[in-house]
């Protein structure tokens, strides 16, 4: 998906999320790397990391 949306470059083959400003939404992340601020304002919204 974030492909398609041309959030990251076809050729990548990781993606790494980092806590940058206020998640306000619940997302649910599969397969994706992520740092612990980042894991931590993902889970505090109530998303989760798979």
């Amino acid at each position: 998906m974030l492909i398609a949306a041309n959030l990251i470059d076809a050729r990548a083959k990781k993606c790494k999320v980092v806590a940058k400003g206020e998640v306000k939404r619940a997302y649910t992340l599969k397969g994706l790397l992520a740092t612990a601020g980042a894991k931590s304002a993902i889970e505090a919204a109530g998303g989760k990391m798979e």
